[in-house]
Formats: structure tokens, sequence, C-alpha cells
């Protein structure tokens, strides 16, 4: 029997998702967090085989939690099927990355695949991530952007992030550049939508 511990903010997902595996005669499902961070914790009393890890959730996303996670077998199921979360899933050590609105069979075999050791990709979107290439971002040009997304001035970026105003401009600008970009709320958007962000 696969033991699964299942982490997703959204009730009616994660309801959803528990149910479906419940379904197959090898996989139990052991716990249900919608937190990030109540993953840690939940995984150490439930012990489960494999922790299927939503990306976006409160307390702490999922990429992180794999991070804390290495060592156990983690497969991100995520809506956000992005090339450069996979990366960073992967960097994180994840064993698999699946998107949501893959057929229920799918997730089932995933689930039992990297219980065999396997890694599991989304086929489309590994063929993506080759195409995007890993981030151009530093982590401070990351950082930078992340604070820039809600529209903040550069005064309160800088600020925020203990910077001076000029040296908020220049990674702006660099992240514009690597980007591709002509503003810096495009520069977010294109950071975002490729899971730079």
């Amino acid at each position: 029997m696969i033991r699964v511990l299942i982490a997703d903010d959204q009730e009616l997902v994660r309801g959803g998702l528990a149910a479906l595996l419940s379904l197959e005669s090898d996989i139990k499902v052991v716990a249900e967090v919608g937190r990030g961070d109540l993953v840690a914790a939940a995984a150490e009393e439930h012990r489960p085989d494999v922790v299927l890890l939503d990306i976006e959730m409160p307390g702490m996303s999922g990429l992180e939690v794999a991070e804390r996670l290495r060592g156990h077998r983690v497969v991100i199921v995520t809506t956000f099927g992005r090339p450069g979360y996979l990366r960073r899933a992967l960097d994180a050590g994840a064993a698999g990355f699946v998107v949501k609105d893959a057929p229920a069979a799918e997730l089932a075999g995933a689930v039992r695949r990297v219980m065999a050791g396997e890694r599991v990709i989304d086929p489309k979107l590994a063929t993506s991530a080759r195409e995007v290439g890993p981030s151009p971002l530093t982590p401070r040009e990351r950082e930078v952007l992340r604070a820039a997304g809600d529209g903040s001035t550069v005064a309160d970026i800088a600020a925020g992030l203990f910077l001076t105003e000029g040296t908020v401009r220049n990674y702006l600008s660099s992240a514009i550049g690597k980007t591709g970009a002509r503003n810096r709320a495009e520069a977010v958007h294109v950071a975002l939508s490729r899971g730079w962000l």
C-alpha cells in the first residue's frame, strides 16, 4: 500500500485528489493539509511514501516545502505548468511534476512510478522548459521584481528591501533587459508566466 500525503490550499481540489486516489486499491491517502507550513509536521506524523504538493499555498510554497523534504518522494501537482517552476521543483529535489488537468489515471500512475524510483515529468512541460531555458535572473533581481509586482514605487521597494533607490533601479533595469521586456510591469509578467518568480 502506497501511503500519500496531499497538500493543497483549495479544499475542493484537495478532497477531489484524495477521493480519486482512494479509488486505487494500492494507494491510501493518510493525510491532507491546506498550508505549506503544515506539511513537515504532517509528514513526520503520518510517514507518507509520497507527498503531493501544490505550488502556491499559504504559509510556505510547495517549492519551499519540497526543498525542506529532500529525501522524501515529492510530486508537485499544480495548475501552474510553468517551465521555471519545473526547473525549480527539480532543483528542490522533487521526483515528479504533474499538471492538475492531467487525467486521474495519470496521477495515480505518477504516484506508482515515483514510488518505484522513477522521475515523472509532464512531457509538454518538459519540452517547454527546454525551449525557455533556465531563469536568467539573479536571486536579488527576482526579489526586486517580486516587490515591484504590486506597483510599488522604487522608493518603497528600496525601503522594503533595505537597498538604495539607485540599486533598485539597477536591478530593475537588469531584469527588464534579461526578460526582453519594455518596462518593469512587463518584466514581472514575463517572469511570472515563465515561473521565474
